[in-house]
């Protein structure tokens, strides 16, 4: 199946998604890698995820509702799915999205850390929610000054 993809001007830089036709399938940070596909900015998909992530900029979308298929393993998904549940203006620690899997934390943080930084549906899937164990902002794909406008945003938009 191809891929087509768009680029979204925002707050934190442009965003690269793409979609398989049917989901999106990846969202990117600049500076982007190479592309892959086509790009298609008239594509419904990648209609639907621009305006949603031009209201969430806003501060006027709290939730997506997109067609999702982020690539990864059985376990990473799992993981992306538990980020999902974190509510809007709240984080969590990697142990305590751990804990919500039925996982011991002591011993699947580390794994639950690489799964949350591999995850290549950022802002959608809320990775920027996920914070250490001590209260500090921890790595960020798109760099911890875009993890906190991300946090900042949700926090102002909360009352």
């Amino acid at each position: 199946m191809s891929t087509s993809w768009t680029t979204v001007t925002s707050p934190v830089g442009a965003l690269r998604v793409s979609t398989d036709g049917r989901a999106v399938i990846a969202v990117e940070f600049e500076p982007h890698g190479p592309a892959t596909g086509r790009r298609d900015d008239d594509q419904p998909v990648l209609c639907a995820a621009a305006a949603q992530l031009q209201e969430y900029f806003a501060g006027q979308r709290r939730e997506f509702d997109l067609p999702l298929a982020p690539r990864g393993t059985e376990f990473q998904r799992r993981v992306w799915q538990a980020l999902r549940a974190i509510p809007y203006g709240q984080t969590a620690t990697y142990g305590q999205v751990a804990s919500r899997l039925g996982l011991n934390p002591a011993t699947t943080s580390r794994a639950v850390g690489r799964a949350n930084g591999s995850n290549p549906l950022p802002v959608l899937v809320p990775c920027h929610r996920v914070i250490g164990a001590n209260g500090t902002l921890t790595g960020f794909a798109g760099g911890l000054p875009r993890k906190q406008w991300l946090l900042d945003l949700e926090a102002a938009r909360l009352f």
